[in-house]
């Protein structure tokens, strides 16, 4: 039963150690995504409405390879969604991904105040 318990012990570790990968991964895409204006310009457009590549692209003064190239950056982030209708390719803004980040954030901050009040107590 110890050998079984042992053999429990180091596969969670090691899921938990690879669930940890890809969580920063995941955080690291989003950051990157987040962190140009064009793409954050793309976000405030898409919370608007959902727009194809081409519209996007007419709100800037840039090749529509360099769109394409910032859109595929928030698709890796899972910030946008695109769906090919016809020719087309129509995104929506994806918040589910912003959401847990910022669940994740304040639970963060949550986790500094208590540890902030608990010291106050002591």
């Amino acid at each position: 039963m110890e050998l079984l318990s042992y053999v429990v012990c180091i596969i969670i570790r090691h899921l938990s150690n690879y669930l940890n990968i890809e969580l920063e991964t995941d955080m690291t895409a989003l950051f990157k995504a987040l962190d140009d204006s064009t793409r954050r310009q793309i976000l405030e457009m898409l919370k608007e409405k959902d727009l194809t590549a081409g519209e996007i692209a007419d709100a800037f003064d840039m090749s529509k390879p360099s769109i394409s190239y910032h859109l595929d950056l928030l698709k890796r982030a899972d910030l946008v969604i695109g769906i090919k209708k016809g020719q087309y390719v129509t995104y929506s803004l994806s918040t589910s991904v912003l959401e847990d980040t910022v669940k994740w954030l304040m639970e963060l901050v949550n986790k500094d105040k208590n540890k902030l009040s608990t010291k106050k107590i002591l």
